[in-house]
């Protein structure tokens, strides 16, 4: 686990950076696939943590929230849109195709048991010193938090750092077999760059320091 930012840790979970989570004052923000549970109990004991927000309720960021919610004895948190996902467990019903291969893999092998949701978030809400912003198309409800003292934006799927087959770094949009609408997330994704944030932390891929505005150039060509 290291430091990005003031409070801000990032825990790679999953083949070096290919899946993240993230502790925000406080706060965890997603919880990798099933599997990932030890390697983020480990790195949170001794840390104070609040509760366990998601970006939004993919398997891949839902995996040990049921197991590490019970373990710290913390309340779950998400949008309104996302919370049926997250309380059922059943989370690859808004992929495109949920009935191909991979998201039934996902499903099966990912994806971790239902939890109760304490909490919904919106729009400006707050958690710790982040702004709560609205960032839907990769999912209906996906959320993204944006420090504006410091320009730190956690963005969830909205974008990735990383090619997701080559494991080659690099700015790309999530993949098309697990985004709703790709339009509306292209709007998410430009809606952020207009923030010109400073220190980008990916659900997929290395934390990027945008000191080049790399993140506002790739938003401008889509």
């Amino acid at each position: 686990m290291t430091t990005v930012a003031p409070g801000v840790y990032h825990l790679p979970l999953f083949f070096g950076h290919m899946i993240n989570c993230y502790i925000a004052d406080g706060f965890l923000i997603d919880a990798g696939i099933r599997s990932s549970f030890s390697k983020i109990h480990k790195a949170t004991q001794g840390l104070p943590i609040e509760a366990h927000v998601l970006t939004h309720a993919h398997p891949d960021h839902q995996g040990s929230s049921h197991a590490i919610c019970n373990a710290l004895n913390i309340p779950l948190w998400c949008s309104a849109p996302e919370q049926e996902q997250a309380v059922s467990g059943k989370v690859t019903g808004e992929y495109p195709s949920p009935q191909h291969l991979i998201p039934r893999w996902q499903q099966q092998y990912w994806a971790g048991p239902g939890h109760p949701v304490d909490r919904t978030l919106k729009e400006n809400d707050r958690i710790g010193s982040f702004t709560v912003i609205e960032t839907p198309g990769h999912s209906s409800g996906h959320l993204s938090f944006f420090r504006e003292t410091d320009g730190t934006l956690i963005l969830g799927d909205v974008a990735t750092n990383i090619n997701l087959l080559t494991g080659i770094r690099g700015l790309h949009l999530p993949p098309g077999l697990f985004t709703k609408d790709k339009e509306l997330n292209i709007r998410s994704l430009k809606k952020l760059a207009q923030l010109h944030p400073r220190i980008i932390c990916f659900g997929h891929g290395p934390v990027l320091r945008n000191d080049k505005r790399q993140f506002e150039s790739f938003a401008a060509k889509l």
